[in-house]
């Protein structure tokens, strides 16, 4: 029988225990802040990154994993199977998925490379589904169609308390983040086919977590839940909230709860809210 291990980078925003629980490999991508270099969720944890953020004038940038790495991580894992499943942070969004292809073709070796067309949660829960069909006993190809199936069929939705990190990296123009400010607008974000699309403009928190739960409602429309996730950005409270209102809705657990990570955190700020919902094919 083959035997497949399953690798993804801290983007996917897994939580140890359920990494090694399920038996979850991860590579990180790595935090620079003033010259110094921290990898994501091994130098530097979730709560230390958000009192860094904010009590910082100079914003972090992120940074890939080289091909190298990619190579190091791959080699031990083939060292004890004999093939490798890696889904990675949209291609669209970080460069991560070009290193991990370019250490597969120095390798020439049995690896999988995926890109999930997603973020945090959204890759999380397709990196769940491969690891739950290689625990099934099902053969590799089994396992990349599930996979496949799972992004097809999913949906993600994210709200941001401040516009401010986005404008800072570079994402935003500075009006559109002042007027933001001032007018107390909170914007819903949708990650679509891999990449950050504006979803819905609402004034107040409150409103912008209603706008997600109830977009999620509609999305289910003549539709089977399979599973769903939810992250937060050192904001606990709403994290819960949002959670309650989809365990309720679906009648499920969420598969994933989870703080949001320093590389993520880098572009979205602390506050920052968000879900991810697989639906049945």
């Amino acid at each position: 029988m083959q035997k497949v291990a399953v690798l993804t980078d801290s983007t996917a925003d897994i939580p140890q225990d359920l990494r090694e629980e399920q038996n979850i490999n991860v590579i990180p991508l790595s935090v620079v802040h003033e010259d110094k270099s921290y990898l994501d969720g091994i130098d530097i944890k979730s709560e230390e990154f958000y009192k860094l953020l904010e009590a910082t004038e100079t914003l972090p940038k992120s940074s890939q994993p080289s091909p190298g790495d990619f190579i190091k991580i791959y080699e031990r894992l083939l060292e004890s199977y004999t093939e490798v499943i890696s889904i990675h942070i949209s291609s669209g969004l970080s460069g991560t998925l070009s290193s991990a292809l370019q250490a597969k073709e120095m390798l020439k070796a049995k690896i999988h490379v995926i890109d999930s067309k997603s973020i945090s949660v959204g890759t999380g829960l397709q990196v769940l589904e491969a690891v739950k069909g290689v625990a099934g006993g099902l053969e590799i190809e089994q396992v990349l169609a599930k996979v496949a199936k799972i992004k097809d069929n999913m949906e993600v939705l994210f709200t941001l308390n401040t516009l401010e990190y986005l404008h800072k990296g570079g994402r935003i123009g500075k009006v559109s983040s002042i007027m933001s400010s001032l007018l107390n607008i909170k914007p819903v974000i949708k990650v679509e086919d891999g990449a950050y699309v504006p979803f819905a403009k609402v004034r107040s928190r409150k409103n912008a977590l209603d706008k997600i739960v109830a977009s999620f409602e509609e999305f289910a429309q003549g539709r089977k839940v399979r599973n769903f996730a939810v992250a937060h950005g050192a904001d606990l409270d709403a994290g819960l909230k949002i959670t309650e209102a989809l365990e309720n809705l679906f009648n499920m657990k969420a598969a994933i709860f989870t703080q949001v990570g320093p590389v993520i955190g880098v572009h979205t700020g602390p506050g920052t809210v968000g879900a991810a919902i697989c639906f049945e094919d």
